[in-house]
């Protein structure tokens, strides 16, 4: 790849991810040369006009080379530097290309003057000059407005009017107050008086439309907006001292207000090559959007009221009355977009977005209509289902491909219910059917909607539990049908995961483990328990907490493969012994994924032995990195290998293990877990104190026994 095209796509890649794009990057290295000579170039030059027109730096004789070449070359110079940015570069070509075609109309009038005019005793006004001067307003107008539109992904009409309605009101305004005086000093008429006006009027249009673009931005307009707007500004300013001298008589060449033209013209031309997303983000959801048009519409009210007590021109009580039409039709559009939003609003509330399928609150509006109109002759069938095998699928697959496959079972489930009922996702896994009975039986509609909901392919199975109630013979309102259902479901569900694969091969594995080394399956049932318990006030779901349950059952299963004499050794072990012991992790991780359905057991296991403090093994793992139900196994097995009895130690007691723990939290524990373990250990000890009356018990016998 080139240099040239490494900086093009470099700048792309800025531009694309909404960063600051700098134009000058995209070109070669040639032309960025080129162009840092010319704005070299130019600087120098106006440097020159503004020591020549404030200071008189000179001899008289300059006075035509300044007037005429510098002056003028400064202009060219500028919509040079606009063209070539809208040439060369492709992003925000329009906006550019239409200030450089401005600055060319500037530039055209300024030669057109010093060419012919200049020679003239007595130039007409208007003239030629005059036309092209003004010519360089809507150009820059339309320059304005794709500068914006490339600000925004999408420009609303109603933006359109705001800086209508602010481009009437400061015509107003500029009628109201510069054209009696003008047009009383000049005595100018007809298209004299037309042009007169036109030149502030234009000017005062521009600066509403740069302030309107800064109220958008929060006042934070970035650096090619601050060019554009103190360029636009410092024109303005010109304009107005120019004509306030004209008209009194006060006005003479060769002052520095000559100079502020090209300086204007010149910093347009430096803001075609400043970096054009610094900073400047145009919003539409800012509150100051409200100050332009309001504070014009107050403007123009102002003036109709005034023309009550004195009469003021004929033409600013016109462009105050439009300003007021034109405020009316955005209010019309205002109201328009709003209940098209709230329209929306409402059915965004009522959707799921995934899935597009009417959502949690949609249902429970639709369950209490449908309990009250359902009746014994017409009746109305009430599904839950819950999702099997689909924590694994988005555990393995990711959560891109989890999404996919959700968006695609609802599709399937609206498909097979429609047209005599409507689906719904209730969030996660959970889906939901309202269906009005045919004639087919609910036994059989219910395996039609659950084979909907099912998908399998290599390595993975994702079926659908349910809870079935029928309306109105088994439910008269929604609570109770609600309740009913979800009772059905979880029933289901548990009978389906007691015979489910992962815990036949689990049951497998523990046997293995139980003739081999009967004292560790001991253990990793009493771990298996209080994890359960841990994980159940944790709030895990159902699937995850047999997830986890499988997994602290099996959390040692790879100290299969480590010599016995090392696990029976009394003391303290070597290095190399407790290197091979803390294999046995990554030993479980491989015996386990073998199967795919516990591979998610196999990650738990994996992590098993992490710290909170990533000081764990294998992976060194800290803080949320560890999974979940692999921080309570870890706290739950800590426990259980103290109070247990080892041959090369005495056990500890239950106040002791637990003051451990606690000493621990926030180092080898998880915190929240810790805190989670002794709440259920409380509860489970005051249990036992209570059926046993055993006052004094400091031991728990067959703690965590289920």
């Amino acid at each position: 790849m080139s240099p040239t095209s490494a900086a093009r796509d470099h700048a792309l890649k800025g531009q694309q991810s909404g960063t600051r794009l700098n134009p000058a990057q995209m070109l070669s290295r040639r032309a960025r040369l080129v162009l840092r000579a010319a704005q070299a170039l130019a600087l120098v030059a106006i440097g020159l006009e503004i020591a020549h027109t404030a200071f008189n730096l000179g001899v008289p004789e300059l006075n035509g080379f300044f007037d005429n070449w510098v002056y003028n070359g400064i202009i060219v110079l500028a919509a040079v530097f606009c063209l070539t940015r809208g040439a060369a570069i492709r992003h925000e070509r329009a906006a550019w290309l239409g200030l450089g075609v401005a600055l060319v109309l500037w530039s055209a009038g300024e030669i057109y003057y010093s060419a012919v005019l200049a020679h003239q005793d007595a130039p007409p006004y208007p003239s030629l000059s005059d036309a092209l001067y003004l010519a360089f307003y809507p150009a820059s107008y339309l320059g304005l407005y794709m500068l914006v539109r490339g600000q925004l992904r999408q420009a609303p009409l109603s933006l359109g009017l705001d800086g209508m309605i602010a481009a009437l009101a400061v015509a107003a305004l500029a009628a109201a107050i510069v054209l009696p005086p003008v047009l009383q000093t000049t005595g100018a008429s007809g298209a004299a008086a037309a042009t007169t006006l036109a030149y502030p009027l234009a000017d005062a249009v521009l600066l509403a439309l740069c302030v309107a673009l800064f109220t958008l931005t929060g006042w934070k307009p970035g650096r090619a907006w601050t060019f554009i707007g103190v360029g636009l500004g410092l024109a303005a300013v010109a304009d107005s001292v120019f004509l306030y001298q004209s008209a009194n008589g006060t006005y003479t060449e060769g002052t520095v207000l000559d100079a502020m033209w090209p300086l204007a013209a010149l910093i347009l031309g430096y803001a075609a090559w400043q970096p054009s997303l610094d900073g400047a983000r145009i919003t539409l959801g800012r509150w100051s959007m409200l100050v332009v048009p309001s504070l014009a519409s107050l403007s123009a009210i102002a003036l109709l009221a005034y023309d009550h007590h004195a009469r003021i021109e004929t033409a600013a009580v016109g462009l105050a009355v439009a300003t007021l039409v034109t405020a009316v039709a955005r209010l019309g559009i205002s109201f328009s977009e709003n209940l098209q939003m709230l329209a929306l609003t409402r059915q965004h509330a009522v959707t799921d977005p995934l899935t597009g399928l009417p959502n949690r609150r949609q249902f429970l509006a639709d369950l209490k209509e449908r309990v009250v109109s359902a009746e014994p002759r017409s009746p109305q069938l009430l599904v839950l289902f819950d999702l099997n095998g689909f924590k694994r699928y988005n555990d393995t697959y990711g959560h891109l491909a989890g999404d996919a496959l959700l968006a695609r079972l609802g599709a399937s489930l609206a498909a097979a219910v429609a047209p005599a009922g409507t689906a719904y996702r209730l969030g996660g896994d959970e889906f939901c059917v309202l269906i009005r009975l045919g004639a087919l039986s609910a036994e059989a509609t219910i395996t039609g909607l659950s084979a909907a909901l099912s998908e399998r392919g290599p390595g993975f199975m994702v079926t659908a539990s349910h809870g079935a109630v029928l309306l109105p013979s088994e439910a008269t309102d929604p609570t109770a049908a609600l309740q009913l259902a979800d009772e059905r479901l979880y029933a289901e569900k548990g009978s389906r995961q007691g015979a489910s694969a992962g815990q036949q091969i689990g049951g497998v594995l523990m046997q293995a483990l139980h003739e081999s080394e009967p004292n560790l399956s001991h253990h990793m049932r009493e771990v298996a328990a209080l994890a359960h318990a841990v994980g159940r006030r944790l709030n895990l779901s159902n699937e995850e907490l047999d997830e986890l349950t499988r997994a602290a059952e099996l959390h040692d299963v790879g100290k299969m493969a480590i010599p016995d004499t090392i696990w029976n050794q009394p003391g303290p072990l070597g290095e190399r012994d407790l290197e091979l012991v803390r294999q046995h992790t990554i030993i479980a991780e491989r015996i386990l994924s073998v199967a795919p359905p516990m591979r998610g057991v196999a990650r738990l296991v994996r992590a098993s032995h992490e710290r909170f403090d990533g000081g764990g093994y294998p992976d060194g793992l800290a803080r949320e990195e560890i999974p979940l139900g692999a921080r309570i196994i870890t706290v739950c097995d800590a426990f259980e290998a103290m109070v247990a009895d080892r041959c090369y130690r005495e056990p500890v007691d239950v106040p002791a293990a637990l003051a451990e723990l606690r000493r621990c939290a926030g180092t080898q524990f998880d915190p929240t877990v810790v805190e989670a373990f002794i709440e259920e250990l409380n509860i489970r000890m005051s249990t036992l104190i209570q059926t046993e009356t055993v006052a004094d018990e400091t031991r728990l016998p067959a703690l965590g026994r289920s």
